[in-house]
């Protein structure tokens, strides 16, 4: 007797507010920290202090819808990979709980809000911004082709120093780049020893990834970047000219760093990888500390 296949899971017909909440990752806002914080970066050391609380409000904004809507693109361009790995094959889009049409309607309003925001700003963000756009859209392509795709998403992170940069002062300065250099390097890091959790998946469906790029090196890779951003905060706040704090700071955090490099010597577990890489929230906030009290003293 024959038997007929089950067909696919099909999207509810009405709109799944707790999948949507879920797809732009409401429950969890870590990426949102991580995009934010350079930025806050960025506009504290360009005001030389606290910058205005107008400013404060439009880039926590901003980062919080650019971050949903890259999280939206992110899924859409991987449906087909993450239907394929442990940890993804949940998400609304690949199961088929939520459909495309209302992941699009929902990544169009978030990017029309975030454009909105562009009015409260510098004319030259308006120049700036869409090159956030483009990268984040890049970014799910480039694990197709390029081997550390963590670069990629280092340059979208990035590039919201560059845009906080302007909105205070209406150009860019050689701080800003260092600062930009510096958060791609963070970026590199932290999302590779995020992608543990993904590593015989990975290598299993083909997707590039700095893991499978740096090997049993993966220690060496991902100290090379902390070492980057280091350098590169220390050279930002040099040429801004902010006291003994800020780099008291950063080395403290030069020690923290080395103890992540020996854990990465070792065998690392999925678990043991994401509780690494939420720390780095925290990294993001001292950073920031250490900004305030450089420039205050």
């Amino acid at each position: 007797m024959p038997t007929s296949s089950a067909p696919p899971p099909s999207a509810p017909s009405g709109i799944p507010w707790s999948a949507l909440a879920r797809l732009i990752r409401l429950q969890n806002q870590t990426g949102t920290y991580l995009l934010l914080l350079p930025t806050l970066w960025a506009l504290v050391l360009a005001a030389q202090g606290l910058p205005s609380l107008r400013l404060l409000a439009v880039f926590i904004g901003g980062s919080f819808l650019m971050r949903s809507a890259g999280v939206i693109l992110n899924d859409l361009a991987d449906r087909s990979f993450d239907r394929q790995v442990i940890r993804t094959k949940n998400r609304p889009l690949a199961s088929g709980e939520l459909a495309s049409r209302h992941a699009f309607v929902l990544l169009g309003l978030l990017l029309l809000t975030a454009a909105s925001l562009l009015f409260l700003l510098d004319p030259l963000v308006f120049w700036l911004a869409p090159v956030a756009l483009l990268l984040a859209a890049l970014y799910p392509f480039s694990k197709r082709w390029v081997p550390i795709p963590q670069t990629m998403l280092g340059l979208a992170f990035g590039w919201g120093t560059v845009i906080a940069w302007a909105a205070v002062r209406g150009r860019l300065d050689t701080p800003v780049w260092c600062l930009f250099g510096a958060t791609a390097a963070w970026a590199v890091a932290y999302d590779t020893i995020y992608a543990i959790q993904d590593r015989d998946d990975d290598q299993r469906i083909g997707v590039q990834s700095a893991t499978l790029f740096f090997g049993s090196s993966i220690h060496l890779g991902v100290g090379t970047a902390f070492g980057a951003m280091l350098v590169l905060l220390s050279v930002a706040g040099w040429l801004a000219r902010i006291g003994w704090p800020y780099y008291a700071t950063l080395l403290g955090l030069a020690l923290f760093f080395s103890a992540q490099i020996g854990q990465l010597r070792r065998p690392v577990d999925p678990s043991q990888a994401f509780r690494m890489f939420r720390t780095h929230v925290w990294v993001g906030v001292v950073v920031l500390a250490g900004l305030l009290a450089g420039v205050l003293t």
